[in-house]
């Protein structure tokens, strides 16, 4: 064959693969198929989602028993997948790459790309964390202004507030809660943007626990919604249905309340069982 025909049969046997994707992505929406469902979210996110000490990128927390109840109540397999950072798990589900999102709070950028489902799974609070040794008054965002901050990336803190922080503030947007709590001891930032619950955890971890400290009032109380990615091609009226019916049961029974309590001790023990193994190769 020559290299002009070969070049050829290529270029169409790509085309072919491309559009039988395609179709078999449109005949899914069609016909409402969907076998298997994958999610993702905010992996540093203790006591809703971090992932395991031992390296196997297996994910536990809170989130992680409502997506196992939901799989179970849809009938539908769904697997909680480790894609990197926060920034990363949202650009996989804004592309289709990943279906789900295990926990989100509402934006209208967000909305542009995923779809919300009612009610939420979770309440979170987000917090100004600040060094014991150098607090500052902090009545309102507004005493945030002229200071220098650091949060992870793509976090948000409600439409509002993010809103405010664009236009007023000053916020390095950091990889991790570590990297950003680290600048705070470093004394590279006056403070840090991060959720109450998820901060205590590693504020505990890193060891900082007596050195750094949340702050009232709360920037913000937001809901964490579940997510479906409109880029999925289980993103489908069928699909929809069965994952809102779900979860308003799960609701009515007040499985989240129980979940985030059982992810609390599941963290908990987590870092039993890395502080038990330290001591052991001492």
């Amino acid at each position: 064959m020559g290299l002009h025909n070969a070049v050829v049969f290529c270029l169409i046997a790509g085309a072919f693969v491309s559009n039988f994707s395609h179709a078999v992505s449109a005949e899914k929406k069609v016909e409402g198929v969907c076998s298997a469902l994958t999610a993702t979210g905010n992996l540093e996110y203790p006591p809703f989602l971090w992932r395991a000490a031992d390296n196997s990128h297996h994910v536990l927390g809170a989130n992680r028993l409502i997506i196992d109840e939901l799989s179970r109540r849809i009938k539908i397999p769904i697997t909680l997948e480790d894609v990197g950072p926060w920034s990363k798990a949202l650009s996989s589900v804004k592309k289709g790459q990943v279906d789900m999102l295990a926990g989100a709070f509402y934006t209208n950028r967000r909305a542009s790309y995923m779809d919300y489902f009612y009610p939420v799974i979770l309440h979170t609070t987000s917090v100004v964390w600040q060094r014991k040794d150098k607090t500052f008054p902090f009545h309102s965002k507004e005493d945030l202004e002229g200071k220098w901050g650091a949060t992870v990336m793509s976090n948000s803190f409600g439409q509002a507030f993010d809103s405010f922080a664009q236009q007023k503030l000053n916020i390095f947007s950091v990889a991790s809660v570590s990297t950003a709590f680290r600048m705070l001891m470093a004394d590279n930032v006056d403070y840090v943007l991060y959720e109450k619950n998820p901060g205590v955890a590693y504020a505990s971890m890193l060891g900082f626990e007596n050195q750094i400290e949340s702050v009232q009032p709360f920037v913000s109380s937001e809901g964490l919604y579940l997510t479906l990615s409109k880029a999925s091609p289980c993103n489908t009226p069928t699909i929809k249905r069965k994952i809102a019916l779900a979860l308003y049961g799960m609701h009515q029974q007040g499985l989240a309340e129980k979940a985030l309590l059982e992810g609390v001790k599941e963290w908990r023990q987590s870092r039993l069982n890395v502080t038990a193994l330290l001591n052991n190769k001492d």
